[in-house]
């Protein structure tokens, strides 16, 4: 298996206490595999479950594995989590991924290595560049509301991503922490923000195929943060 250099992996969760326990697991014996090195976060978005009780279990148990546990309190979205655990990383590269592991934490080297290498300073997974790579598909309305919302945000940003919103990104820090402060998009429209702020910025930016499979219990709800996605990238170009 392959070796990593050190890197932060984020995950950010609102009431994933039916699952989380066993996602940490996974990706810590992944990490003691692969990048001992490496720090696990986790930033709790104001779960009203057992979500903090059980990552710390988990965490008690790490082992040489760096781990922390952030509370942000009330629920402030999942782009308000995703960056404040990348602002709290303390290594060269950062990476989040969903709690439910939608994309399998084996898929991590695609998006490391090339940060690593100098080649880039942003990975982004992608379920659009190589739909074989899929497994579980999504609900139909879903599935067929990912690419009018990936239209839209070409025409609206002219960046040339065919998927934003797969949650699997990695980050070069030095040069994104600059990005991650000025972001203002809280939802789930924050990939958005900061690959728009990042192309601006001038950084190098690489759209990689990944593996993916849809798991229920996803927190989108398909109209609602629809909505609210819209609004967020609309509120982004008026910015701009």
């Amino acid at each position: 298996m392959t070796t990593l250099p050190p890197f932060s992996l984020v995950l950010p969760a609102f009431n994933e206490a039916d699952r989380i326990g066993q996602s940490l697991r996974e990706i810590l014996d992944y990490l003691r595999e692969v990048s001992p090195g490496s720090e696990l976060i986790v930033v709790n978005d104001g779960s009203t479950d057992a979500t903090s009780e059980i990552v710390r279990e988990v965490f008690a148990g790490s082992g040489e594995i760096a781990t922390r546990l952030i509370e942000n309190s009330p629920n402030r979205g999942k782009g308000a989590a995703v960056r404040a655990g990348l602002l709290a990383a303390t290594t060269p590269i950062g990476l989040f991924s969903d709690a439910d592991l939608s994309t399998p934490i084996v898929e991590t080297p695609k998006l490391i290595e090339p940060i690593a290498a100098g080649e880039v300073d942003i990975a982004i997974g992608s379920r659009a560049l190589d739909r074989r790579l899929i497994g579980e598909h999504q609900p139909w309305r879903r599935e067929q509301a990912g690419p009018v919302f990936n239209l839209i945000v070409r025409v609206a940003t002219g960046l040339p991503f065919w998927d934003t919103q797969c949650g699997f990104k990695a980050f070069r820090l030095d040069v994104c922490r600059s990005i991650f402060e000025a972001a203002q998009a809280d939802g789930f429209g924050f990939d958005v923000e900061l690959l728009y702020l990042a192309q601006k910025a001038g950084l190098r930016i690489r759209e990689i195929p990944v593996r993916w499979n849809h798991h229920e219990g996803s927190k989108l709800h398909v109209i609602y943060d629809s909505f609210r996605m819209f609004r967020e990238v609309v509120e982004l170009r008026m910015r701009a």
